[in-house]
């Protein structure tokens, strides 16, 4: 197969900037809202709005995915979740937003992002060689740590200045250059044609064959559910922790700062990829990012949250790397689009109970100890950071799970005697 690294690169442009964007906006109706409310419950239920519609269409656009233009999915996909963004500042400008009106236009751009992210995904297999996935991803790891490196800092200084309604005109702006190099690749790459479009619900079965009949593949995606509730947990909960005792202007400090670490080894990631024991580094990776969660509650001293924020993020590409290079390699290749959307649903599903659960817990755990939300949110951050690093030693034990390497040993066997 032809490499066509160069058009990835572009396209991986263009979603960096559309995740700079994403978390520019993220991160000012965060603090919008948490200004109005005072509680973390607040914040939680836009997360959790922004995330619902998405992950319930992941399946139909996986299939949409592998029926049509992968290329045009994504510019139909980038481009109308804008509107989204365009009806909360039409909100803004008329007048001071509701919280409905925030949360409509939220859910609003999450139903377009979902034909987005498949595709994206899919366009991935379209485009390299197998040896250069464990790269791609690294870099890919590396454009979504954006929103949480450079996105932060950015808003909290733009919001000392002036207010949330710049921070989403730049969003805005941001849509008009990702489906640019969206329209770019896909006049030089055609289509994939299907010879025969099956029936819809047909074609989301054949995907989770794809997925259910390969051997410790299921397992590893269940797990994965977990992983992601309790990493859910800290996504929602950093920013009341630090809020209940900094401002906004230290908050983007600290999310960027914590953030550098997964693009400090999104680059070594993307520079040398991870070749052996896939199994072995994704356990690691959990395991020290469990850690890190777990001590980031433990202190309110800016330079130790930093410090184990770095630590958290830092370890998160490797263990996203190996579960992507696992997934990725035990999934035909004209299966991937339905494969990815169903993969993309279930191991999602822990961020729906932790995005409708955590702040509910960490507002009650305050009142209960008296300690207010940022005492709430600290410890539901720190047991929920150990429960991570439990499941993580636990996958080493599935058997199953570890035997998904095989097909990658055996090929490499193969390579070494040739």
């Amino acid at each position: 197969m032809k490499s066509n690294y160069k058009k990835f690169m572009l396209l991986w442009a263009g979603e960096l900037v559309s995740c700079i964007g994403g978390g520019l906006t993220s991160f000012g109706l965060g603090i919008y809202i948490f200004q109005k409310t005072g509680n973390a419950s607040g914040m939680a239920l836009m997360t959790l709005l922004a995330f619902l519609p998405g992950l319930l269409l992941k399946i139909p656009a996986g299939v949409l995915a592998d029926r049509y233009d992968r290329r045009l999915l994504m510019i139909i996909g980038d481009g109308c979740s804008g509107l989204g963004v365009l009806f909360i500042l039409l909100c803004m400008l008329s007048g001071e937003a509701e919280l409905w009106q925030i949360y409509l236009g939220v859910i609003i751009s999450s139903v377009f992002s979902a034909l987005l992210e498949p595709a994206f995904t899919a366009t991935i297999t379209d485009l390299l060689t197998e040896e250069e996935y464990s790269r791609a991803n690294g870099l890919v790891s590396m454009a979504g740590s954006a929103r949480y490196l450079f996105s932060p800092i950015l808003a909290g200084f733009l919001l000392a200045v002036t207010d949330i309604k710049v921070i989403l005109i730049i969003d805005i702006m941001t849509f008009f250059l990702t489906i640019l190099s969206a329209a770019v690749v896909r006049k030089s790459i055609k289509a994939k044609p299907v010879a025969k479009k099956e029936p819809f619900f047909k074609s989301m079965k054949e995907g989770w064959d794809a997925v259910a009949k390969r051997k410790g593949l299921l397992p590893l995606i269940l797990i994965s559910s977990a992983i992601t509730m309790f990493m859910g947990v800290f996504q929602v909960l950093g920013e009341p922790f630090v809020l209940s005792f900094a401002d906004s202007k230290t908050l983007g400090i600290v999310e960027t700062s914590a953030a550098s670490g997964m693009l400090v080894t999104g680059v070594v990631l993307g520079i040398r990829g991870i070749r052996k024991n896939y199994v072995k580094m994704l356990s690691i990776g959990l395991c020290i990012s469990g850690l890190g969660m777990a001590f980031f509650g433990v202190f309110q001293n800016t330079a130790l949250i930093c410090f184990f924020g770095f630590v958290f993020f830092a370890a998160l590409p490797v263990a996203n790397n190996s579960l992507d290079y696992l997934a990725r390699t035990n999934i035909p290749e004209e299966l991937q689009g339905r494969a990815w959307g169903l993969i993309g649903f279930i191991s999602q599903l822990g961020y729906v109970v932790s995005y409708a659960l955590s702040g509910v817990i960490a507002d009650t755990v305050g009142f209960a100890t008296g300690g207010g939300v940022g005492r709430g949110a600290a410890l539901t951050i720190f047991v929920s950071g150990v429960a991570l690093s439990v499941i993580a030693i636990s996958i080493l034990r599935v058997r199953s799970i570890r035997s998904l390497e095989r097909p990658v040993m055996i090929k490499e066997e193969c390579e070494s005697l040739l």
